[in-house]
């Protein structure tokens, strides 16, 4: 058995998983966007939405049935399609909430153009200068992302001309639209592609894209060119693909060997193929938790009403998201908050990790006889502490332990007074009465 016949049992299998071994998914609401006609002069293009529905099958050779094509009485009939998907990616779960949900997932269709692509890695797919009779038809793209991030997803679909029947050609998706990684950990950014086999455009070659986008900045991460197999010269270092499972499985997530701050931004997935284009964005935040250091440590022995400074430095954090505050454990184990300190403003290093300190002078005259002082620093990478002790000497108030020690030696020592007393007071009155006897 074939790695390529393995794959297709198995999204056989998981097709089945998703639908319970039916031919139909849950209707799928939509807005329908595209440029107003009439409107020129220079002038940005203004955009009309109206709301759609998809109904969805992944068996091409089932009809649909009647109940399935009737549509709530606010959406045109115009905008009901319905739409053949043999991968079934359509039908994944955090697509369909369930009813009575008020939380929807996100979708959005709109006209989509065929056209040949100009880059370098892609410009093989389209050599020929003549376009295909297949293009002659009416083409659609759909972009979704599932509930709670769970999924994202780019289609592109085909229907004859006039016609509200479209297939699914093309699907790109990413098992989640943002992920977190911890510094110095291999990343894996997921990214698949499904192309219909039947399409005439299958066997024509792929180009994979990888594009990274910051405030602004951006960049060529990775390129391939799956026609003739080579990558582009200007590819990141440390950035791959694994290259089996590209070609056997449409698997085109990216593998970074070790994450960087710098690392962290959108990702554009873009697979290509003769004429047409679909793309997903993933976003990655590199995350690491501060490391605490308090100064002095151990801090020197104070006496009531002294001041003592203490500093905490936080280091190695990213992002620059960071609250510092200090609390303190008296002896008598209650907690209590000593406020945020001074705080300084972030200062970033040669690896882009973040450091920032807090200062704090501690009134000691409230204290008692001293206990734990504690720094506290909540990021988004988990809440890090550092503690020192406070030893306090001398009394202004006595406490009631005090109190009761001294009493407990007071009565300790009348009764060594009273015993000496007692002796003494014996041998005497002894001495006494044997000079009578005499």
């Amino acid at each position: 058995m074939t790695l390529s016949t393995i794959y297709k049992l198995s999204l056989i299998a998981f097709s089945c998983v998703i639908q319970g071994c039916s031919s139909s998914c849950p209707v799928l609401e939509c807005w329908f966007v595209q440029e107003k006609s009439g409107r020129g002069g220079g002038f940005p293009a203004a955009m009309n939405q109206v709301k759609s529905l998809l109904h969805i099958r992944t068996d091409t050779q089932s009809q649909w049935t009647v109940s399935g094509k009737q549509a709530s009485s606010d959406i045109n009939p115009d905008r009901v399609y319905y739409v053949t998907d043999p991968a079934a990616t359509l039908c994944h779960p955090s697509l369909h909430p369930a009813r009575g949900s008020i939380e929807k997932p996100q979708c959005e269709i709109n006209p989509f153009q065929p056209q040949p692509s100009t880059i370098q890695w892609a410009a093989a797919l389209t050599d020929s200068a003549l376009s295909p009779i297949y293009l002659q038809a009416d083409w659609f793209s759909a972009s979704l992302q599932g509930l709670n991030g769970q999924m994202t997803l780019s289609s592109i679909m085909r229907a004859p001309t006039a016609a509200k029947d479209p297939n699914v050609i093309l699907s790109v998706s990413s098992k989640k639209a943002s992920v977190q990684f911890r510094l110095g950990e291999p990343v894996l950014l997921d990214c698949q592609f499904w192309l219909d086999p039947s399409s005439s455009l299958s066997g024509s070659g792929f180009a994979i894209e990888w594009r990274y986008q910051f405030r602004g900045d951006g960049r060529l991460v990775l390129a391939y060119d799956g026609k003739t197999d080579r990558l582009a010269d200007n590819q990141e270092e440390g950035a791959t693909l694994d290259f089996a499972a590209l070609h056997e499985k449409g698997n085109a997530s990216l593998i970074l060997q070790e994450a960087k701050v710098r690392h962290s931004g959108t990702y554009i997935c873009s697979v290509y193929l003769p004429y047409l284009l679909a793309q997903v964005a993933v976003d990655l935040e590199i995350i690491e938790p501060p490391s605490l250091s308090i100064y002095p440590s151990p801090l020197p022995i104070a006496v009531p009403g002294q001041v003592v400074t203490v500093q905490c430095d936080a280091s190695g954090f990213a992002p620059l998201s960071l609250e510092l505050s200090w609390e303190f454990i008296g002896a008598d184990g209650k907690s209590r908050s000593l406020g945020a300190g001074s705080v300084t403003g972030h200062r970033q290093g040669w690896d882009g990790t973040y450091s920032q300190s807090s200062r704090l002078e501690i009134d000691t005259a409230s204290l008692g006889r001293g206990g734990e002082v504690t720094c506290v620093a909540v990021h988004p990478a988990g809440t890090r502490r550092a503690s020192v002790t406070l030893n306090i000497i001398g009394f202004s108030t006595p406490s009631i332990e005090d109190s009761m020690a001294m009493v407990g030696v007071a009565l300790v020592l009348y009764g060594l007074i009273k015993l000496v007393s007692w002796t003494f007071t014996s041998s005497d009155e002894a001495g006494k009465q044997e000079k009578k006897e005499k």
